[in-house]
């Protein structure tokens, strides 16, 4: 015969529309490790970071321009023997405030003599401490004190905002000239979480005068929940990603024909 019609047949693809087949067994093995390891890292990480830190809700302005209030601040436990110049402490003294934990930044220990001011600078056991975390072009204090010399075991704390705070040198005339036993430290303010403001500056200023704090372990925890999360994302993700390319390549294709 000399003529002929055109005509289409149907080929299947190969592959399987089964998920476990499709993604094969090393890929199911490696997803479900994925996500045990995202898991153990994850929820690890938020466990660790519930012993380690504490969260607090600065109330006043006395620490702007380093915390403004209202900020939400994650504050690492210590004891207050680890205590070290430049930090910026949570701590409780009711001859300060009654049943209230109050944030002010340590400018001298035990031992240290304390005084302000020398060309507009605070001096500590007679050197000058730059003080970058103040507002710029604010002295370190708006009107002079006299010398303090910080007794054993306690601390002479100033807020960031000097005009405004109610510190150690509103304190001046206590039994204790203004200090705070090291006792009533609960924590170390490492970072500003909220509005995200980030890890605190670390002091250099008070350097000279010996080793300073080193930050705690928030990057890390911050690191775990974060991989923690995309390893869960990511393995959950592998079972249906392997089922939609198995469709496909199931999923028959048509080829033109010739019937005579």
């Amino acid at each position: 015969m000399g003529g002929g019609e055109s005509a289409t047949r149907t080929v299947p693809r190969s592959g399987s529309t089964n998920g476990r087949a499709a993604g094969g067994r090393a890929g199911q093995v490696l997803s479900g490790l994925a996500v045990g390891l995202g898991l153990v890292l994850f929820l690890g990480g938020f466990a660790w970071g519930a012993v380690v830190y504490r969260p607090y809700t600065v109330p006043t302005s006395s620490m702007t321009p380093t915390i403004d209030i209202g900020d939400r601040v994650l504050a690492q436990r210590v004891d207050g023997s680890e205590v070290r110049r430049g930090d910026v402490v949570v701590f409780k003294d009711t001859t300060w405030v009654t049943n209230a934990p109050v944030v002010k930044r340590v400018v001298a220990v035990g031992g240290d003599t304390v005084s302000c001011c020398t060309d507009g600078h605070l001096t500590v056991n007679g050197r000058q401490i730059s003080e970058p975390y103040l507002a710029k072009g604010t002295a370190a204090e708006i009107t002079d004190f006299p010398t303090v010399k910080v007794p054993a075991g306690r601390l002479f704390l100033l807020g960031d905002e000097r005009q405004g705070s109610l510190d150690s040198t509103a304190h001046l005339s206590d039994a204790a000239s203004g200090t705070v036993p090291r006792s009533a430290v609960s924590g170390r303010v490492d970072a500003v979480v909220w509005p995200m403001k980030g890890m605190l500056a670390q002091p250099t200023g008070f350097k000279p005068l010996g080793a300073l704090s080193q930050p705690g372990p928030l990057f890390a925890i911050g690191l775990a929940v974060v991989v923690g999360a995309v390893l869960v994302l990511a393995g959950a993700a592998y079972g249906p990603l392997a089922k939609r390319r198995a469709a496909r390549r199931a999923r028959p294709r048509t080829e033109p024909g010739r019937v005579r």
